[in-house]
């Protein structure tokens, strides 16, 4: 019986489905297995079943760990201990030089071992295991020396799709070049150096990393701008940011006259980290080269030949696709965040009140929203706020939402009308004249009253409600004046309400993005945002909005946050 085998209770149509796959196994030329999250195997290959002296149908469905693993004295081995199932549960790839397994008569097998995560095409996350018996493993020792040349194809391949895997996970900039650096150190290289080309064309050094103890760590001393890439330098590293072919490079190449400020550069990299043997490949993106990467030995005494380069061109290609998404994604994300922000106001200046507002907009960069606050002085000299938000996450959002606001803003002006008329009056232009489907929305009208007092009159169609806090920590939430949101269509009048806001009040207005989350009430995140607004009562009002929104504002938010804030003045 050879390839890997299926239990007999399967029939026939898995059969069929799963002969690929106990093919591509077979093609490794090694012991080979792919087990499913739990590890569990799910194949096997007919070299691992000569090795193992076992037929698929014994390793089949059964738990890797509790049917193979010992240690070298026969004996089971706690699951804690077990690095190629922390590998799998972790879904990263991780090797090892010595491992036992028993075989079929009882025997032990001394085994080197890889483990990578596999695509199976097949619902939940799998690992490749491949393991051979190395002819000295017979005794416990150190990590073998990686062997001269380039990777085997098998490691290559593992390496390309967790690569690949890893990098397509993150649309952040930093987070890419952190996983790139992770993944080819101390695998392939001491040192990994990269340096990308800003949208401005500036060339600035990323990261210049290399392994302690296991750790990465980053020589902030060699990072940083770099100088303009020179037009015709025949230095690797200039050639390469210009998107020439990759290349080898050492310390010999930089100790005569530099020919440019990169190559001064170079030379200083060079003799900081030590590397005798270096390759340098282009990172291209679809339109443009983005920089360049260099992988650097400097403990390792081989050097880099020809024969790496193609593995590093795969690995360059990658990155430069990735970071071809990473800087679209953060480009759009600028772009919404800015027209967010420009269709937002300023504040007025009103004497004897504090007011500070603050924006968030949605994690998904490519969207902007309908999340608005608004403050301006009208003809009496008393000044309107309002908050809303017009339902929907894209442009027609935001446009609905300026249109929303201005025309606001000209029923207000008179302030012959209550807050309510004047909502009125705009839900009936609206439904008109504005696309606007369904929005909510607070309008205040606020004015001084006596020496320290103000009083607050406010009309509120189906927003969460205003939070008041006194300067003591009291706080509760102003639920009058409530009624429907906006677009109903339902045509009822809509109420007033007023308040007499103390001496050192806190007044917060807010969308529902600062007290929604996914499992929770809204009730829940109405009293988590009151506690702590109660407890930061005696902050400036500026810390007070920034804290306030950094406790409360949930985890797993996807909407955008608008938040209004004033503070009344202490009592004289």
């Amino acid at each position: 019986m050879t390839g890997a085998r299926l239990p007999n209770t399967a029939d026939a149509r898995s059969a069929r489905e799963r002969r690929p796959l106990h093919e591509r196994l077979d093609a490794f030329g090694s012991a080979a297995c792919v087990m499913d999250e739990h590890g569990c195997i799910v194949a096997v290959s007919a070299r691992a079943e000569e090795l193992l002296g076992r037929p698929g149908r014994e390793l089949i469905g059964h738990d890797a760990h509790d049917l193979l693993h010992r240690n070298r004295h026969g004996e089971s081995v706690p699951r804690t201990q077990c690095r190629i199932r922390r590998a799998i549960l972790a879904g990263r790839s991780a090797q090892g030089s010595l491992m036992w397994f028993e075989r079929g008569d009882g025997s032990l097998l001394p085994v080197a071992w890889l483990v990578t995560p596999y695509d199976l095409g097949e619902p939940g996350p799998h690992a490749l295991v491949l393991f051979h018996s190395p002819e000295d493993a017979d005794l416990p020792g150190p990590e073998p020396e990686r062997p001269v040349g380039p990777l085997p194809e098998l490691e290559r391949l593992a390496l390309l799709a967790e690569l690949t895997t890893q990098l397509t996970a993150t649309l952040d900039t930093d987070e890419a070049l952190r996983r790139l650096a992770s993944l080819v150190v101390p695998r392939l290289a001491d040192w990994a150096v990269i340096d990308l080309i800003t949208e401005r064309d500036e060339v600035w050094r990323s990261a210049v990393v290399h392994s302690v103890d296991g750790a990465l760590v980053n020589q902030d001393d060699l990072e940083g701008p770099m100088p303009p890439i020179p037009e015709h330098s025949t230095m690797p590293l200039s050639r390469a940011l210009r998107g020439a072919a990759s290349a080898l490079a050492g310390p010999e190449i930089y100790q005569g006259a530099p020919d440019s400020g990169i190559a001064v550069e170079q030379r200083r990299m060079f003799e900081a980290t030590g590397i005798h043997s270096a390759a340098i490949a282009p990172i291209r993106g679809l339109r443009e080269v983005l920089g360049a990467l260099t992988l650097g030995r400097a403990e390792r005494p081989e050097g880099f030949t020809t024969a790496d380069l193609p593995l590093l061109e795969d690995i360059t290609r990658r990155a430069g696709l990735a970071l071809d998404n990473a800087r679209l994604y953060q480009r759009q994300r600028m772009v919404a965040e800015t027209m967010q922000r420009h269709l937002l106001p300023q504040l007025p200046r009103v004497p004897r009140l504090e007011m500070t507002v603050r924006y968030l907009s949605a994690p998904d960069a490519s969207q902007v929203g309908g999340d608005w606050y608004d403050a301006f002085a009208l003809a009496d000299g008393s000044t309107a706020l309002a908050i809303g938000d017009v339902v929907g996450h894209d442009l027609d959002a935001a446009a609905g939402m300026a249109q929303l606001r201005n025309m606001l803003r000209a029923y207000a002006w008179d302030a012959e009308d209550s807050p309510s008329g004047v909502v009125e009056r705009l839900e009936q232009a609206a439904e008109q004249v504005a696309e606007v489907d369904l929005a909510t929305l607070i309008f205040a009208r606020i004015v001084p009253v006596g020496a320290a007092g103000w009083e607050l009159s406010w009309t509120n169609a189906g927003h969460p409600p205003p939070l008041l806090i006194d300067h003591e920590g009291l706080s509760r939430y102003l639920t009058g004046g409530h009624g429907i949101m906006l677009g109903t269509g339902a045509g009822r009048g809509r109420p007033d309400a007023t308040e007499l806001l103390p001496p050192g009040a806190t007044l917060l207005f807010y969308t529902d993005g600062l007290i929604e989350t996914h499992g929770r009430s809204l009730d829940d995140g109405l009293d988590r945002l009151r506690r702590h607004a109660a407890s930061l009562a005696h902050r400036s009002l500026d810390s007070f909005t920034d804290l306030l929104l950094s406790r409360t504002r949930p985890a797993d938010n996807d909407d955008d946050v608008a938040i209004l804030a004033l503070r009344t003045p202490p009592e004289p």
